[in-house]
């Protein structure tokens, strides 16, 4: 776990920019919700696990993308815009 919490602690360094701030937020909150969260680097991105991949987080030029393994799985909540 050291080892892959590192590794997103460079990655993080390594934007130097919102992104950064971004996935270091994200990475906060993931904590915060769930504080037995395991860190993974794999696919050369965060991942993070708890009984199974909870999420990835992806770094792009414009964006930062979380990636939610059971996302679809989830019920639509009922004050969002996207049709049910």
């Amino acid at each position: 776990m050291e080892a892959a919490s590192a590794l997103i602690d460079d990655k993080i360094k390594s934007l130097a920019d919102w992104r950064g701030q971004m996935l270091s937020q994200i990475r906060g909150l993931i904590h915060e919700a769930d504080p037995d969260v395991v860190e993974e680097w794999k696919w050369s991105i965060p991942v993070w696990y708890h009984d199974g991949i909870i999420c990835t987080g992806k770094t792009y030029k414009e964006h930062v993308k979380l990636t939610f393994a059971k996302g679809a799985s989830l019920p639509t909540p009922k004050n969002s815009s996207t049709p049910a």
